[in-house]
């Protein structure tokens, strides 16, 4: 399975996604791929957010092998699973989808705690307390996601 987190500039929420699922993977044994990526460039190269890094070091996973990078049409060829954070990250995306199967693979992260409920993952970018709930739903929704693949 390969599968791509998207958030906005890739330095937060992604990142610790990514972390997340590449975590979980490895705990059962799971030879998945588990990329990320942002819709926007700005951030292109850089570590993720000193947050998110001290957040998800403080659980037990880290992301410091990780750089960010830009959303690219090609992703739709190289992975079998698009996760966006949040209903703009999901709009950006599905633009550039050119065919129904390219649609078919994008869906919210947080649907797999709240299937149909259209839930975003608040973006913690300026709000220093907002890392540890962001940890917390996307562990929960990486869980839900697995379980349902071992």
């Amino acid at each position: 399975m390969k599968i791509l987190m998207v958030c906005l500039g890739n330095i937060c929420r992604s990142p610790l996604a990514e972390g997340i699922m590449k975590h979980k993977a490895a705990e059962h044994g799971l030879d998945w791929h588990i990329d990320s990526a942002g819709t926007g460039s700005w951030h292109s190269g850089q570590l993720p957010d000193r947050r998110s890094i001290a957040i998800a070091r403080q659980k037990g996973v880290d992301i410091t092998d990780q750089r960010a990078r830009q959303f690219h049409t090609g992703d739709f060829e190289q992975f079998d699973m698009i996760f966006v954070m949040d209903t703009q990250n999901l709009s950006d995306v599905l633009r550039l989808a050119a065919t129904p199967a390219h649609r078919e693979k994008v869906a919210l992260i947080l649907d797999q705690t709240s299937p149909g409920q259209r839930l975003s993952v608040p973006d913690p970018y300026y709000d220093d307390n907002g890392f540890e709930e962001v940890f917390n739903m996307l562990d929960e929704a990486c869980h839900h996601f697995i379980q349902r693949h071992i």
